[in-house]
């Protein structure tokens, strides 16, 4: 299972997405569990995750991110800014694949 967890601002503008990936993922044959959280719950939701992917409002924070992830062995990116305005299920969930090197 692909353990895939989205952080943005609040939280809400990454449900959308979240629905796209797990549409995609489900189109696929893939087993995965897909969630957003806001900003100040991803550190402690990330411990549950095989990859982090952060809105890109939130790129300012991705060094202090990935230094939390770290401990966990696991990658933190922006999410790719084309995929998350259009809300490409597919672009985003193949960008999680590539961090956790399935891809």
């Amino acid at each position: 299972m692909n353990r895939i967890l989205l952080a943005c601002s609040s939280g809400m503008s990454t449900s959308l997405l979240v629905t796209k990936m797990e549409a995609y993922a489900e189109s696929i044959g893939d087993e995965a569990k897909i969630w957003a959280v806001g900003q100040n719950q991803a550190k402690q939701d990330m411990a549950e995750a095989d990859v982090v992917l952060i809105g890109p409002q939130m790129s300012f924070l991705k060094k202090e991110l990935q230094k939390e992830a770290a401990q966990y062995n696991i990658n933190v990116d922006v999410i790719d800014m084309m995929a998350y305005g259009l809300a490409d299920g597919k672009k985003a969930y193949e960008q999680a694949l590539a961090l956790m090197g399935k891809k």
